[in-house]
Formats: C-alpha cells, sequence, structure tokens
C-alpha cells in the first residue's frame, strides 16, 4: 500500500481573517519622529512650547504612520478640544453655505475642526444647537443669528467661555461682537441710484423681527432723507428674505399707479425673486426698472441681467468670526483684549441699474442703440 500524502491544514481561521490590522499608536509616531511620547502629545496637541522644527518632525511622522489623534482624548490632555462652534440661521440662503465654508476653510487651515448647525430662525433650535455643542466640548461658539436666553449667555460668560456674535449679543461682559456696517452699503446703492437720476426708489425689507432686517430699512430711511428724496409708505414693502417673498412684493409694487423706477431689496434672495416677477410682465430690468440686492452671494454675477448689489464679504465676515473665537479661547493672542471687529459693506456696480426710464440719457441711449445698463458709481 502506498504512502498516503498528507496536506498541511492551514492554521488560518475566518476569526483571523477578519482580524482589523492593528491600530496606529502615539508609541508609533514617536519611534518613527525618534522622539518621546510626551513630545508627540505636546506637538499634536499644538502647545506653543514645542520647538517649530520639532513640531515639523512629528506631524511629518503622523502623515508617514498614518496616525489618527483621538479628539476626545486630546481634549483630556490639553483642556482643548480645539472645536469651533459655528451657528448660522438658515442653509437654503446661499449667503450661509457660502459663510460656512470660509469659516471652515480658515478654521481647518489653522488647526480646528468645525461643528455647524442652523436654527431656521428658530430660538428654542438656538439654544438646542448651543447645548449640544456645548456638550461635545468645543472651544467656543460663533452664534450668526438670533434667539438665544440671556440666562444661558449669562452661564457662559461666568464660566467665561468663548462667545462671538454678529450685530448685537446680549448685554453682558466679555462677548466678542461683529459688527456689519449696513449702513455705507445701502447709502452707496441709493446715492448710486440718485447719480442717475433716480427719484422714485423701493424698498424691499426683511422680515422686520429680525435686527438685520431693520438695520438695513433703516439705513434705506436714512439714506433717501440725506438726499431729500421722499418715501412713500407704498414704497416700503415688507419681505421674508426668499425668492417667494421678492416676488410677492415686486407684485404689490407693480400693481400701484405709478411704478417705481428702482427697488433696493434687503438681501440678494429677495432681488432674484424681484427679476423673476418681472421677468413674468412686459417690464425689462433696466430698462424700465432697475433692481438692487444685498448680500453679493455668488450666483447673482450669472443672473441675467447681473445684479447690481451690496457686498457683504463672506470671507471677512468668516475671518473675523475665527479670529474672534481663537482670541477669547488662547490666552497669548495678540487680539484678546479686543471685543469688537467692524464688518464693512460695499457697492458692486453690474448691469441691472441704469438711467430711469423716460430720462434724456435713457433716451439717448435708446436712440443710439446703446444698451440699457451705465457703470455710474
Amino acid at each position: 500500500m502506498g504512502k498516503r500524502t498528507i496536506s498541511p491544514v492551514s492554521t488560518t481561521t475566518n476569526e483571523d481573517s477578519n482580524r482589523r490590522p492593528r491600530a496606529v499608536s502615539i508609541r508609533d509616531v514617536a519611534r518613527r519622529a525618534g522622539v518621546s511620547i510626551a513630545t508627540v502629545s505636546r506637538a499634536v496637541n499644538r502647545i506653543p512650547t514645542v520647538d517649530t522644527e520639532l513640531a515639523k518632525r512629528v506631524w511629518k511622522a503622523v502623515d508617514e504612520v498614518g496616525y489618527m489623534p483621538n479628539t476626545q482624548a486630546r481634549a483630556l490632555v490639553s483642556g482643548r478640544s480645539r472645536m469651533l462652534g459655528l451657528v448660522v440661521s438658515e442653509i437654503t440662503n446661499p449667503f450661509f453655505p457660502e459663510l460656512v465654508q470660509e469659516f471652515e476653510n480658515l478654521a481647518v487651515g489653522q488647526g480646528y475642526e468645525v461643528m455647524i448647525g442652523s436654527t431656521n430662525y428658530e430660538s428654542a433650535r438656538t439654544e438646542s444647537l448651543i447645548r449640544r455643542m456645548l456638550q461635545r466640548n468645543v472651544d467656543g461658539i460663533a452664534v450668526m443669528t438670533f434667539g438665544i436666553e440671556e440666562d444661558l449667555v449669562q452661564k457662559l460668560v461666568d464660566r467665561e467661555f468663548p462667545l462671538v456674535f454678529v450685530d448685537r449679543g446680549p448685554q453682558l461682559p466679555n462677548l466678542r461682537l461683529l459688527k456689519v456696517d449696513y449702513g455705507e452699503g445701502i447709502r452707496q446703492a441709493v446715492q448710486h441710484l440718485a447719480a442717475l437720476g433716480h427719484r422714485m426708489i423701493a424698498f424691499i425689507s426683511g422680515p422686520l423681527r429680525l435686527r438685520s432686517a431693520v438695520a438695513r430699512r433703516d439705513a434705506y430711511l436714512k439714506s433717501m432723507d440725506e438726499l431729500g428724496l421722499i418715501v412713500p409708505a407704498e414704497h416700503l414693502v415688507e419681505g421674508d428674505h426668499t425668492m417667494e417673498g421678492g416676488m410677492r412684493a415686486m407684485e404689490r409694487l407693480i400693481a400701484l399707479s405709478e411704478l417705481p423706477t428702482a427697488v433696493l431689496c434687503s438681501n440678494d434672495m429677495t432681488a432674484i425673486g424681484v427679476l423673476h416677477a418681472l421677468y413674468r410682465t412686459d417690464l425689462k430690468v433696466p430698462r424700465d426698472i432697475c433692481v438692487v440686492g444685498y448680500d453679493d452671494i455668488h450666483l447673482v454675477q450669472f443672473m441675467l441681467p447681473p445684479l447690481t448689489t451690496v457686498q457683504m464679504s463672506c470671507k471677512e465676515l468668516a475671518a473675523a468670526a475665527v479670529e474672534a473665537l481663537r482670541a477669547g479661547i488662547e490666552k497669548n493672542h495678540p487680539m484678546a483684549d479686543r471685543t469688537e471687529w467692524q464688518i464693512p459693506t460695499r457697492l458692486v456696480v453690474r448691469q441691472s441699474t441704469t438711467f430711469p426710464r423716460g430720462s434724456l440719457p435713457a433716451l439717448m441711449m435708446k436712440g443710439a442703440g446703446q444698451p440699457h445698463f451705465a457703470d455710474v458709481k
């Protein structure tokens, strides 16, 4: 009888084949960088006393071995999560996603992560978001909306927790404010229209329960008064900062016995709605009526015609918010004693404004076959 050949039995089990590879640890980073575990910990937590070149070596080793620092463990070591909270009003208005993107780009570039929430203008949701962010141990919160109870803010102030508000926060010490100069941009818009010859300039506001909407409306009224221009009650229409609201508001103006020659809107979404309402009529922009927006979201430069608007730079607002938070978080920050940041606004002239219909310059342009827009600032 011949010898039987016995095949070797595999010792690999299903459990072995499904076993996850060993996790990379801080010891692997220390071994790769040739430093102590304590040095890696200080470098990863961005402790400022770590030598710059040594920190670069540690981070190079982190990349090479694929180490993923544990955020919660890091917070236990440093007392900081290196996470910032950002609360915005909504995400359907393109202004806020643009603001979020700029904020996140800047924060990540400076070694912070970002936790984001939107409130849809609901005060209860605002407080819920802030409490959830606190549970996640964020280092500071920028509140780009309204509706937070002063009691909650007071508790955070007592803990010296960094908070940043836009426009105006509760009347409490140690808060940092981003103060938007709504007046300058709207003044430039009104003066631009007046320089073209407009006298009947209507205004579509945002919902007047919002401080920012009231501030923009008041800036319009003040700018008109400075030029001695009268504002009939029917030329002041309350909108809701949406395209649909802009359409409804413009329909009210179209129904007037005499159409204004220009409409200034409290935000760009309203202005887009105004353009759509006018598109459904025989009225042409800017030949028959001029339209000006507010915010300068990316979309409006691609509208037909490209929209003249007041720019409130998302980049400047985001940069100020990140800097203000860091000033409250980082002990040796050069802006630690600063409590206010000014956010400028400025007019961006495109092709939705020109001379008023029926005026001599407009008639001359029409006779010469020239386009119905004018670059007059």
